[in-house]
């Protein structure tokens, strides 16, 4: 039962988790980790890595599809489910394998096992006990479910289910117009499903700026993927090719299968954390800015800290604890200067406060928003994407929001995160030479046009 001390004990293996032992162990600390699964957690085997993979199989569906347009002869003849699978797979694979070199060569101890914590410096594994100077709490989280919805994996699936299907589903009722059931609403259309989304709220991707949500769904109507928005569910109930639905007004559909996506709910049942003092609420572990829990020593990174549950979050709270152990004393995480990403067809991402969130925040008259349309950019008509920049500012002070839709404007999510969390102002960022023709050019001429020097754009 006695087992080792070390500087530093952490529970889960996922995107917090790793990055806190890689860290760590840089800074000279001893680490053990503990992971039940596999080292990468829900991002890598079962979340972010695998879900991009198939929207970027379905993307190039829908390019074969379009292909007439760029002025290529190419026809699809089909989806091979099993050759998506296996691409798929092998993206994770080859991440999986670095990631367990890089633990391996961090002199890491790496223990495979159920954790729970018995003491407040003690995670117990298998019967082994494992001390530590610090515990770092970091056991992710599960795809919730509603009261009386049972997940049966078959025909009423979980987002983990969803990865592994042998086929692309004839039809499907996405459960959640939120990131994930946005996501793959969007991928298995490009596969050539018949795709519904019910959302309970009364638009898609309700936490984005409301002109963003509006872009998706006009996409959306324009790609054939229905959507029910103000809709709470009722009921499902089999049927002798699939589902049921019954949706708010007795409306019901009927589908190959009821993908559940009603988000995230915190891993931290049953794992001794409320015994050993930890302050908890609806399951999530409190903590101070500083990532303290209610426990001297005892430290929380990732989904099961409350706020978004994003792995790059998870990853970069996950470095700040190892430094914040090691005495660096780190700047606290700004949680509004954490990039969004949704990756639909058309993508989504932003920066910030919306211009309602703004708007709340410095009141109505104190705020500007602007909206730079990419029909006036080079590189966006090339792609045959649509979509904008809008830019939310403080009248006469900094930009607070950057929200973006269109085709790849994820990768431009890295400039805006920049303006944001530097402060910066419409002019400084009109200072900046823009690369042509790039996508990343509809970042400056926004930013031109608020500086009150519009060139390809109105003010």
């Amino acid at each position: 039962m006695s087992g080792e001390t070390f500087d530093v004990v952490i529970l889960g293996g996922g995107s917090g988790g790793y990055a806190t032992a890689l860290r760590a162990a840089q800074l000279d600390l001893s680490v053990a980790l503990i992971e039940k699964d596999k080292v990468g957690g829900t991002c890598l085997h079962r979340g972010c890595i695998p879900t991009k993979a198939l929207l970027h199989a379905g993307e190039v569906a829908d390019q074969t599809r379009e292909s007439d347009a760029f002025g290529i002869k190419a026809e699809l003849i089909g989806i091979d489910m099993a050759g998506v699978n296996a691409y798929k797979d092998g993206v994770v694979a080859k991440l999986y394998k670095g990631l367990q070199g890089l633990i391996k060569s961090a002199k890491i101890t790496y223990v495979e096992g159920t954790g729970r914590l018995v003491a407040p410096d003690t995670v117990e594994v298998d019967g082994t006990r494992y001390i530590g100077r610090h515990v770092v709490l970091a056991t992710g989280s599960y795809s919730r479910t509603l009261p009386g919805l049972d997940l049966d994996g078959q025909r009423v699936i979980s987002s983990e289910h969803a990865l592994t299907l042998d086929r692309v589903p004839t039809s499907a009722i996405v459960l959640g117009g939120g990131v994930i059931g946005v996501e793959f609403a969007s991928a298995w259309r490009s596969l050539g499903s018949d795709v519904t989304i019910v959302e309970a709220l009364p638009r898609l991707l309700a936490a984005e700026d409301e002109e963003a949500s509006k872009a998706v769904e006009r996409a959306f109507r324009k790609r054939g993927i229905g959507f029910k928005t103000g809709k709470p569910f009722e009921k499902v109930e089999s049927t002798e090719g699939g589902v049921r639905v019954t949706i708010a007004g007795g409306e019901t559909l009927e589908a190959e299968l009821l993908l559940v996506a009603v988000g995230r709910g915190p891993t931290t049942a049953g794992l001794g954390y409320e015994e050993q003092g930890v302050t908890m609420e609806r399951g999530f572990v409190l903590t101070d800015e500083r990532l303290r829990t209610s426990v001297p020593n005892v430290f929380a990174v990732g989904d099961i800290v409350p706020g978004l549950q994003l792995a790059h979050r998870g990853f970069q709270q996950g470095i700040f604890v190892a430094e914040e152990i090691a005495g660096k004393n780190p700047a606290p995480i700004d949680e509004a200067g954490i990039p969004r990403v949704t990756y639909s067809d058309p993508e989504v991402a932003s920066m910030g406060l919306t211009e309602a969130k703004a708007k709340e925040k410095y009141g109505a008259d104190k705020v500007q928003a602007y909206n730079y349309n990419l029909g006036g950019n080079g590189k966006s008509q090339i792609l045959r994407t649509q979509g904008f920049v809008k830019l939310v500012r403080v009248a006469d002070g900094p930009v607070v929001g950057v929200h973006m839709v269109g085709a790849r404007v994820g990768e431009l999510i890295g400039e805006a995160q920049l303006i944001y969390n530097w402060e910066a102002y419409p002019a400084e960022v009109a200072q900046l030479v823009h690369a042509h023709p790039t996508q990343n050019e509809a970042l400056g001429e926004a930013h031109l046009a608020l500086a009150g020097k519009p060139l390809h754009a109105h003010a």
